[in-house]
Protein backbone atom coordinates (compact mmCIF):
# COMPACT_ATOMS: atom_id res chain seq x y z
CA UNK A 1 0.00 0.00 0.00
CA UNK A 2 1.30 3.56 -1.11
CA UNK A 3 0.55 6.59 1.25
CA UNK A 4 -0.09 9.85 -0.68
CA UNK A 5 2.30 12.42 1.30
CA UNK A 6 1.47 16.21 0.28
CA UNK A 7 4.88 18.16 -0.29
CA UNK A 8 5.00 21.83 0.12
CA UNK A 9 7.17 23.21 -2.58
CA UNK A 10 9.78 25.32 -1.39
CA UNK A 11 10.94 28.84 -2.65
CA UNK A 12 13.33 26.82 -4.78
CA UNK A 13 11.22 24.50 -6.35
CA UNK A 14 8.80 27.41 -7.49
CA UNK A 15 11.96 29.25 -8.64
CA UNK A 16 12.74 26.61 -10.91
CA UNK A 17 9.26 25.74 -11.86
CA UNK A 18 8.57 29.16 -12.87
CA UNK A 19 11.86 29.13 -14.89
CA UNK A 20 11.10 25.50 -16.51
CA UNK A 21 7.50 27.23 -17.49
CA UNK A 22 8.84 30.73 -18.71
CA UNK A 23 11.34 28.27 -21.07
CA UNK A 24 8.28 26.27 -22.38
CA UNK A 25 6.34 28.74 -23.05
CA UNK A 26 9.00 30.55 -24.72
CA UNK A 27 10.04 26.91 -26.66
CA UNK A 28 5.96 26.78 -27.74
CA UNK A 29 6.20 30.07 -29.03
CA UNK A 30 9.47 29.92 -31.39
CA UNK A 31 8.19 26.59 -32.77
CA UNK A 32 5.23 28.78 -34.07
CA UNK A 33 6.76 31.73 -35.65
CA UNK A 34 10.58 30.17 -36.25
CA UNK A 35 10.74 28.59 -39.57
CA UNK A 36 7.88 28.60 -42.18
CA UNK A 37 10.16 26.73 -44.67
CA UNK A 38 9.56 23.26 -42.53
CA UNK A 39 10.72 20.33 -42.36
CA UNK A 40 7.23 18.65 -41.97
CA UNK A 41 3.88 20.37 -41.98
CA UNK A 42 3.31 19.16 -38.64
CA UNK A 43 5.54 21.30 -37.20
CA UNK A 44 3.28 24.17 -37.63
CA UNK A 45 -1.04 23.57 -36.43
CA UNK A 46 -2.10 26.64 -38.34
CA UNK A 47 -0.45 25.02 -41.13
CA UNK A 48 -1.41 21.51 -40.63
CA UNK A 49 -5.35 23.06 -40.85
CA UNK A 50 -5.26 23.50 -44.45
CA UNK A 51 -5.09 19.72 -45.04
CA UNK A 52 -8.56 17.50 -45.12
CA UNK A 53 -8.33 16.21 -41.38
CA UNK A 54 -4.98 16.24 -40.61
CA UNK A 55 -4.28 13.96 -44.10
CA UNK A 56 -1.33 14.96 -45.57
CA UNK A 57 -0.84 13.73 -49.32
CA UNK A 58 2.19 11.11 -50.09
CA UNK A 59 1.57 13.31 -53.14
CA UNK A 60 5.45 14.25 -54.38
CA UNK A 61 6.37 13.86 -50.57
CA UNK A 62 9.81 12.48 -51.61
CA UNK A 63 10.10 13.63 -55.23
CA UNK A 64 14.40 15.14 -54.28
CA UNK A 65 14.35 19.01 -54.35
CA UNK A 66 10.87 19.46 -52.34
CA UNK A 67 10.00 22.35 -50.02
CA UNK A 68 7.32 22.61 -47.28
CA UNK A 69 6.09 26.04 -46.82
CA UNK A 70 3.68 27.21 -44.75
CA UNK A 71 2.56 30.18 -46.35
CA UNK A 72 2.94 33.08 -44.47
CA UNK A 73 1.72 37.13 -45.07
CA UNK A 74 0.98 39.50 -42.43
CA UNK A 75 2.00 37.37 -39.43
CA UNK A 76 -0.50 34.60 -40.39
CA UNK A 77 -0.64 31.36 -42.36
CA UNK A 78 -2.96 31.11 -45.64
CA UNK A 79 -2.02 28.10 -47.27
CA UNK A 80 0.55 25.20 -47.86
CA UNK A 81 2.58 24.76 -50.59
CA UNK A 82 4.64 21.89 -51.32
CA UNK A 83 7.71 23.50 -53.70
CA UNK A 84 9.82 21.42 -56.55
CA UNK A 85 12.96 23.57 -56.27
CA UNK A 86 14.32 22.23 -58.80
CA UNK A 87 11.35 22.87 -61.56
CA UNK A 88 10.60 25.55 -59.29
CA UNK A 89 6.82 25.23 -59.58
CA UNK A 90 4.93 23.74 -57.03
CA UNK A 91 3.57 20.30 -56.43
CA UNK A 92 0.70 21.35 -55.14
CA UNK A 93 -0.79 23.89 -53.00
CA UNK A 94 -3.60 23.02 -49.89
CA UNK A 95 -6.27 25.73 -48.97
CA UNK A 96 -9.49 26.13 -47.00
CA UNK A 97 -12.06 27.80 -49.58
CA UNK A 98 -13.12 31.09 -48.34
CA UNK A 99 -15.98 33.46 -49.51
CA UNK A 100 -14.73 36.91 -51.06
CA UNK A 101 -14.98 39.83 -49.40
CA UNK A 102 -13.59 42.16 -52.05
CA UNK A 103 -9.88 43.70 -53.10
CA UNK A 104 -7.05 42.44 -52.26
CA UNK A 105 -5.34 42.26 -55.78
CA UNK A 106 -1.60 42.54 -56.03
CA UNK A 107 0.68 44.49 -58.27
CA UNK A 108 3.51 43.06 -56.73
CA UNK A 109 4.61 39.33 -56.70
CA UNK A 110 6.16 37.70 -53.58
CA UNK A 111 9.22 35.10 -53.03
CA UNK A 112 9.83 33.32 -49.87
CA UNK A 113 13.20 34.16 -48.15
CA UNK A 114 13.82 30.97 -46.37
CA UNK A 115 14.19 29.48 -49.78
CA UNK A 116 17.28 31.77 -50.08
CA UNK A 117 18.61 31.90 -46.78
CA UNK A 118 16.75 29.35 -44.20
CA UNK A 119 18.10 32.12 -41.17
CA UNK A 120 15.78 34.69 -42.75
CA UNK A 121 12.34 35.79 -41.90
CA UNK A 122 9.81 33.67 -42.93
CA UNK A 123 7.03 35.39 -44.22
CA UNK A 124 6.90 36.17 -47.75
CA UNK A 125 8.26 38.80 -49.55
CA UNK A 126 7.75 41.09 -52.56
CA UNK A 127 10.80 40.15 -55.14
CA UNK A 128 12.04 43.07 -55.76
CA UNK A 129 12.60 44.86 -52.53
CA UNK A 130 14.00 41.88 -51.26
CA UNK A 131 16.43 42.07 -53.99
CA UNK A 132 16.99 45.63 -53.36
CA UNK A 133 18.04 45.08 -49.86
CA UNK A 134 20.29 42.57 -50.28
CA UNK A 135 22.59 43.63 -53.15
CA UNK A 136 24.90 40.77 -54.42
CA UNK A 137 22.78 37.85 -53.35
CA UNK A 138 20.95 35.78 -55.67
CA UNK A 139 17.20 35.15 -54.92
CA UNK A 140 16.20 32.90 -57.56
CA UNK A 141 18.65 29.39 -56.63
CA UNK A 142 15.76 27.41 -55.17
CA UNK A 143 12.72 29.56 -56.73
CA UNK A 144 11.00 30.90 -59.46
CA UNK A 145 11.43 34.93 -60.04
CA UNK A 146 9.61 37.64 -61.68
CA UNK A 147 11.70 38.39 -63.84
CA UNK A 148 11.50 34.69 -65.24
CA UNK A 149 7.91 35.14 -66.25
CA UNK A 150 8.76 38.35 -68.27
CA UNK A 151 8.34 37.85 -71.88
CA UNK A 152 7.96 34.39 -71.45
CA UNK A 153 4.65 34.18 -73.36
CA UNK A 154 2.97 32.48 -70.38
CA UNK A 155 0.49 33.50 -67.65
CA UNK A 156 1.49 33.71 -64.30
CA UNK A 157 -1.00 31.10 -63.33
CA UNK A 158 -2.16 30.68 -59.70
CA UNK A 159 -2.64 27.09 -58.32
CA UNK A 160 -4.48 28.38 -55.37
CA UNK A 161 -6.36 31.05 -56.84
CA UNK A 162 -7.19 34.53 -55.45
CA UNK A 163 -10.88 34.19 -55.98
CA UNK A 164 -11.36 31.70 -53.39
CA UNK A 165 -9.65 33.88 -50.28
CA UNK A 166 -10.70 36.63 -48.65
CA UNK A 167 -8.58 39.51 -47.88
CA UNK A 168 -5.46 39.56 -46.62
CA UNK A 169 -5.49 35.39 -47.79
CA UNK A 170 -6.50 36.62 -51.42
CA UNK A 171 -2.89 38.94 -51.21
CA UNK A 172 -1.24 36.36 -50.03
CA UNK A 173 -1.83 34.25 -53.40
CA UNK A 174 0.02 36.72 -55.34
CA UNK A 175 3.55 34.57 -54.24
CA UNK A 176 5.47 33.25 -57.00
CA UNK A 177 5.41 29.92 -54.56
CA UNK A 178 2.44 29.23 -55.58
CA UNK A 179 2.66 30.29 -59.45
CA UNK A 180 3.12 28.25 -62.55
CA UNK A 181 3.74 28.99 -66.32
CA UNK A 182 0.18 28.77 -67.53
CA UNK A 183 -1.04 29.25 -71.27
CA UNK A 184 -2.63 32.06 -71.35
CA UNK A 185 -5.77 31.02 -73.02
CA UNK A 186 -6.58 28.10 -70.25
CA UNK A 187 -5.28 30.92 -67.63
CA UNK A 188 -7.64 33.42 -68.75
CA UNK A 189 -11.19 31.48 -70.14
CA UNK A 190 -11.79 27.55 -69.32
CA UNK A 191 -9.26 27.09 -66.17
CA UNK A 192 -10.84 30.59 -64.63
CA UNK A 193 -14.26 29.99 -65.58
CA UNK A 194 -13.54 26.49 -63.74
CA UNK A 195 -12.42 27.90 -60.67
CA UNK A 196 -15.66 30.32 -60.56
CA UNK A 197 -18.08 27.48 -61.11
CA UNK A 198 -16.15 25.94 -58.04
CA UNK A 199 -16.95 29.54 -55.85
CA UNK A 200 -20.82 28.93 -56.79
CA UNK A 201 -20.36 25.00 -55.46
CA UNK A 202 -18.78 26.12 -52.44
CA UNK A 203 -20.99 28.62 -51.15
CA UNK A 204 -23.17 25.25 -50.41
CA UNK A 205 -20.24 23.67 -48.11
CA UNK A 206 -19.64 24.81 -44.15
CA UNK A 207 -15.92 24.07 -45.08
CA UNK A 208 -14.25 23.10 -48.22
CA UNK A 209 -10.55 21.99 -48.64
CA UNK A 210 -9.00 21.86 -51.67
CA UNK A 211 -5.61 20.75 -53.38
CA UNK A 212 -4.27 22.07 -56.41
CA UNK A 213 -1.17 21.30 -58.64
CA UNK A 214 0.92 20.90 -61.49
CA UNK A 215 2.16 18.15 -63.35
CA UNK A 216 5.81 19.04 -64.62
CA UNK A 217 6.92 18.28 -68.15
CA UNK A 218 9.31 16.12 -69.34
CA UNK A 219 11.76 18.75 -70.99
CA UNK A 220 9.78 22.14 -71.35
CA UNK A 221 10.59 25.14 -69.48
CA UNK A 222 10.93 29.08 -69.74
CA UNK A 223 15.05 29.76 -70.53
CA UNK A 224 16.57 32.49 -69.53
CA UNK A 225 20.08 33.28 -70.71
CA UNK A 226 20.33 29.66 -71.59
CA UNK A 227 19.88 28.26 -68.45
CA UNK A 228 16.34 26.42 -67.60
CA UNK A 229 14.25 28.58 -65.16
CA UNK A 230 11.00 27.42 -65.11
CA UNK A 231 9.48 24.60 -66.07
CA UNK A 232 6.44 24.61 -67.88
CA UNK A 233 3.61 21.69 -66.48
CA UNK A 234 2.42 19.47 -68.66
CA UNK A 235 -0.77 19.03 -66.53
CA UNK A 236 -2.84 21.80 -64.10
CA UNK A 237 -5.19 19.62 -61.54
CA UNK A 238 -7.50 19.99 -58.41
CA UNK A 239 -8.97 18.19 -56.07
CA UNK A 240 -11.56 19.22 -53.31
CA UNK A 241 -13.97 17.87 -50.42
CA UNK A 242 -16.70 19.89 -49.25
CA UNK A 243 -18.40 18.99 -45.94
CA UNK A 244 -21.27 20.11 -43.96
CA UNK A 245 -20.91 21.55 -39.87
CA UNK A 246 -20.88 18.34 -38.54
CA UNK A 247 -17.44 17.73 -40.44
CA UNK A 248 -19.28 14.89 -42.66
CA UNK A 249 -18.71 15.01 -46.69
CA UNK A 250 -21.36 16.55 -48.58
CA UNK A 251 -19.69 15.95 -52.37
CA UNK A 252 -15.62 15.83 -53.92
CA UNK A 253 -14.38 16.11 -57.03
CA UNK A 254 -11.16 17.38 -59.20
CA UNK A 255 -10.64 18.41 -62.51
CA UNK A 256 -7.43 18.17 -65.00
CA UNK A 257 -6.55 20.56 -68.07
CA UNK A 258 -3.87 20.50 -70.50
CA UNK A 259 -1.13 23.06 -70.26
CA UNK A 260 -2.38 24.29 -74.04
CA UNK A 261 -4.68 26.27 -75.73
CA UNK A 262 -7.43 23.50 -76.21
CA UNK A 263 -8.69 25.15 -73.15
CA UNK A 264 -10.34 22.18 -72.33
CA UNK A 265 -11.11 21.00 -68.34
CA UNK A 266 -12.17 17.61 -67.61
CA UNK A 267 -13.81 17.03 -64.04
CA UNK A 268 -13.27 13.93 -62.41
CA UNK A 269 -13.93 11.85 -59.42
CA UNK A 270 -11.61 11.52 -56.75
CA UNK A 271 -10.85 8.33 -57.35
CA UNK A 272 -10.03 9.21 -61.11
CA UNK A 273 -7.77 11.57 -59.90
CA UNK A 274 -5.57 9.58 -57.65
CA UNK A 275 -5.50 6.89 -61.29
CA UNK A 276 -4.42 10.26 -62.90
CA UNK A 277 -1.89 11.52 -60.30
CA UNK A 278 -0.57 8.00 -60.30
CA UNK A 279 0.58 7.85 -63.88
CA UNK A 280 3.00 10.41 -63.30
CA UNK A 281 4.70 9.56 -59.81
CA UNK A 282 7.09 6.72 -58.71
CA UNK A 283 5.37 6.04 -55.51
CA UNK A 284 1.92 5.71 -54.39
CA UNK A 285 -0.49 8.40 -54.52
CA UNK A 286 -2.84 7.23 -51.68
CA UNK A 287 -5.51 9.17 -50.89
CA UNK A 288 -5.95 12.74 -51.47
CA UNK A 289 -7.89 13.52 -48.46
CA UNK A 290 -9.36 11.68 -45.44
CA UNK A 291 -10.60 8.41 -46.17
CA UNK A 292 -10.65 9.99 -49.42
CA UNK A 293 -13.72 12.06 -48.21
CA UNK A 294 -16.38 9.39 -48.75
CA UNK A 295 -19.50 10.67 -48.93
Amino acid sequence: MYTLVKVSPTPQHCETQAMWTSFALVAAYLSLVAGDVVTNFYDIPECYEFFHKGRIPDLGKDRPGVERICQRFRNQYHFATLYDTHNRIAVYSAYIFERSNGGGRENRWFIEPQLVDPSWHGEMKDGYWLGQDNPGVYLGEKQALNEDYTHSGFDRGHLNPNGHHAVPGRNATFTLTNVIPQNPKLNQNGWRIYESQLTEKFQHCWQAHVLVGAIPSANNWIVKNNVKRVNIPEYIWNAYCCMDGYGRPVFSGGATALNTEQNVVVEHTLDEMVKFLQQYSDTPVGDLFREQCTV
